[in-house]
């Protein structure tokens, strides 16, 4: 638990939140900013920054969890699920918990997917090699 943390705050019942599942390594919340209702947020209950330093049983963990809550919102009637989960400050973490959100779509709700960009065959390729090399070292 890291003191000043925010959801280790809310995971050691310091500061409450609305819940909706919880187990011994992991709680999930709604987000009280949603982009739409039922927008919830998963988290480990022990401290990690982001998926660097996240163990994989926990990540598998909260993949399992992410699975339960978005086919608990599908049955509420969303339209679909957007899955994410935001690493460091450029790529948006704003809480630095790791944590995955759980999106629900609605038809028509406008929000906008990322742009996709269109790259040379030289670029993917040389991106595949760098991925691979780095996965080789891991």
């Amino acid at each position: 638990m890291e003191k000043d943390c925010l959801f280790c705050k809310i995971a050691g019942g310091e500061i409450p939140s609305r819940k909706v599942y919880e187990d011994e390594m992991s709680l999930a919340f709604l987000d009280i900013n949603p982009v739409n209702p039922g927008h919830t947020l998963i988290i480990p209950k022990k401290h990690f920054e982001n998926i660097y330093d996240l163990n994989e049983e926990i990540a598998a963990h909260l993949m399992k969890v992410a699975k339960k809550i978005s086919i608990a919102l599908k049955k509420t009637g969303v339209d679909g699920i957007n899955i994410t989960m935001n690493n460091e400050k450029d790529a948006g973490q704003v809480i630095f918990h790791s944590h995955i959100h759980i999106m629900p779509r609605i038809k028509g709700d406008n929000l906008p997917m990322w742009p996709g960009k269109k790259l040379k065959d030289e670029e993917l390729d040389e991106m595949a090699k760098k991925i691979s090399s780095g996965l080789a070292r891991t």
